[in-house]
């Protein structure tokens, strides 16, 4: 009896130690799992294409730097792609705007060799950081171009079973004119259906062979802390914009009102003349004098 108690007392204390020491495995491997989600989290999952055949990927990527320094990383990521080579990488747009003296925007869109796609991005990425600059927003997206190119090809077999069936129906004799050109019409649509499947696949494939990736790039702008906007900025041209604005108003009524000024101050100006002023007198005087004759006695 004693026995078989010590050998119990002993697995408890084995299952205690056993419990505690993969606690603190798993304690000490939580933060490693911690940290690298943590720094892949900023460039997006990093998915093999060979863990995803047949799915197309499309990379956009903004950037925020200061804007002095946006000219500079631009034409790194430019040279980058170009010392890849113009079958792995190519420049397909780009973009540098100066908005006002502090504001600056880029953008550069490339096709690159969906092999080399997310190192090419988190290269960029790194660039950036090395320049000071944060990335702002990513945005990986994906499409299964490679089971819509197999529903293609399914529907084109059935396309071209049909086709058979209907040009060996129309082999046949003992048909009559009007069969025979419903056949013909039918023939037609499915060759037509037919060609707008091969254009379908050959748009996947294109989306397979190249992969568009979009870098966009925003200043800071601004003064320290505030951002992006520098308010003294924005309320000179606010002033600027409103005195432009009453400016126009008052020169719209003005335009309105004058012709009309003008008009009645001649009118004005045209009563107070000598003449008409006699004039007046006269036609005062001609309407007093009969109320000035006394009535008659009777």
């Amino acid at each position: 009896m004693k026995t078989k108690l010590l050998a119990g007392a002993m697995a408890l204390v084995l299952v205690g130690c056993g419990q505690k020491a993969s606690e603190e495995s798993a304690a000490s491997s939580a933060p490693a799992a911690t940290e690298m989600v943590s720094a892949d989290a900023a460039g997006g999952p990093d998915v093999a294409i060979t863990a995803a055949p047949g799915v197309a990927f499309n990379y956009r990527y903004a950037f925020r730097l200061d804007d002095d320094r946006i000219a500079a990383v631009q034409e790194e990521h430019a040279a980058a792609c170009e010392t890849l080579g113009v079958a792995r990488c190519r420049i397909t747009g780009m973009d540098y705007r100066l908005i006002r003296d502090n504001e600056v925007e880029g953008r550069l869109e490339f096709k690159l060799d969906p092999a080399i796609a997310r190192k090419f991005g988190k290269d960029a990425i790194a660039s950036v950081a090395k320049a000071e600059g944060v990335l702002a927003a990513a945005n990986i997206t994906g499409e299964d171009v490679g089971g819509q190119i197999s529903d293609s090809q399914r529907r084109s077999a059935g396309l071209a079973d049909e086709i058979t069936r209907l040009e060996t129906r129309l082999k046949q004799g003992g048909l009559g004119d009007r069969e025979r050109t419903e056949l013909q019409q039918q023939i037609a649509g499915l060759r037509q259906q037919l060609d707008g499947e091969r254009e379908t696949r050959r748009g996947g494939e294109v989306q397979l062979a190249t992969t568009p990736m979009v870098f966009d790039y925003q200043g800071t702008g601004g003064l320290p802390g505030i951002g992006y906007g520098n308010p003294f900025s924005d309320a000179a041209n606010m002033l600027v914009r409103s005195g432009s604005t009453l400016l126009s108003f008052v020169l719209v009524v003005g335009a309105a009102v004058l012709p009309w000024a003008l008009f009645f101050a001649g009118l004005l100006l045209l009563w107070r003349t000598p003449p008409v002023v006699a004039v007046r007198r006269w036609l005062v005087g001609k309407r007093a004098a009969p109320s000035a004759t006394p009535p008659p006695e009777i």
